[in-house]
């Protein structure tokens, strides 16, 4: 035993250095998130090993101890009562700890083909990375999520067997108090299947900022019964997904920033445009925000006139990168602030 014991532990301690599967993406994008996804994998098999090792000693130890026992006919007696009694908590913890691993070497599973699927070049554009990198976490986490009740559905199923209760008596009570919940809570049908349609048509997923009704926040927690948004404010607010009717998403793949620029009404209007067109290039070309910039800012001309004010509005558009039109729109504000004070420019006052 002592022999035994000591060779489990010496080859589960033994070094391991673990590398990371290459990353064959045609995206640099895409990289963090593929080396994200082996990591994980490798953390599910690494408790999955782990979990074996820790049942390996203790076959080993129990197993053991019952031979020794066995060997000695005063103590034979105590052998058999241990047998005897071990048998129910035996078996609920060989169905408990075979629930545990199907369930670990699932989600390495999943995070594998999430993996490959993220690798595939095919399925990258130039502005997929981000926007499948949202939806691949939400994809996963659902999926991890439904695994999980199946496999402890299943669990629990074989469980009973090893106390020696009839599943089929037991199955067909199930499925007639199934039909009565389900009539009892077609709400939370409904949720599951909007859910279920919202994450397989990607009308938004986990970090998107979407808008519904007169909520509006960033997606913190997405799954088949409710989604929960964070708003400005701090608060966590939660939306049954029966009820996501319309749904504004503001991040999917690109954003844009539409502004609003007061002139007054003595400015020379050509000039103004001139100079809100130069900033816009310039704020592009600098290397600080060129990435969060996906196209040249476009000036639309005079939207409007502001007859209370004695003035006019220019309209732009800034098409950036996902949730980041609000910090593009700050700093290009900023930016004309200052060149329409060197301008001699002013915006119309009350």
């Amino acid at each position: 035993m002592i022999v035994l014991s000591w060779g489990v532990y010496s080859w589960q301690r033994r070094p391991k250095k673990y590398k990371a599967q290459p990353v064959t993406t045609a995206s640099p994008a895409a990289r963090p998130m593929t080396l994200q996804l082996n990591k994980q994998e490798h953390q599910h098999i690494t408790e999955v090993k782990r979990r074996l090792y820790q049942l390996a000693q203790t076959m080993i130890w129990g197993g053991g101890g019952l031979f020794i026992l066995g060997l000695f006919p005063y103590i034979r007696p105590l052998q058999l009562w241990i047998i005897i009694a071990a048998q129910i908590p035996l078996k609920l913890g060989v169905v408990a700890l075979g629930t545990y691993v199907v369930v670990r070497l699932s989600y390495a599973l999943i995070d594998r083909f999430t993996s490959a699927f993220v690798n595939s070049a095919v399925l990258l554009t130039p502005e997929a990375p981000e926007r499948i990198q949202l939806r691949v976490s939400t994809i996963s986490g659902v999926t991890k999520s439904l695994i999980t009740i199946g496999c402890v559905a299943v669990g629990t199923l074989l469980a009973l067997a090893a106390l020696g209760v009839e599943l089929i008596p037991l199955l067909a009570g199930a499925g007639i108090v199934g039909v009565a919940v389900s009539l009892a809570s077609q709400s939370l049908i409904k949720d599951a299947i909007n859910g279920f349609l919202i994450i397989l048509e990607d009308q938004y997923a986990l970090g998107d900022f979407i808008t519904v009704g007169t909520v509006g926040g960033l997606v913190e927690n997405l799954n088949l019964r409710m989604t929960q948004v964070r708003d400005a404010e701090g608060r966590l607010i939660t939306i049954p997904n029966s009820e996501i009717k319309i749904v504004a998403n503001l991040s999917s793949r690109w954003s844009r920033a539409d502004l609003t620029i007061p002139v007054a009404y003595q400015t020379n209007v050509d000039e103004a445009i001139k100079l809100i067109e130069t900033v816009g290039v310039e704020m592009e070309q600098d290397p600080q925000w060129e990435h969060q910039i996906l196209e040249t800012p476009q000036v639309l001309g005079i939207d409007n006139f502001a007859v209370a004010e004695k003035g006019f509005l220019i309209r732009v558009w800034i098409k950036t990168q996902p949730l980041k039109q609000w910090s593009v729109a700050r700093e290009y504000r900023r930016r004309l602030k200052m060149a329409f004070d060197q301008a001699g420019i002013s915006i119309f006052l009350p």
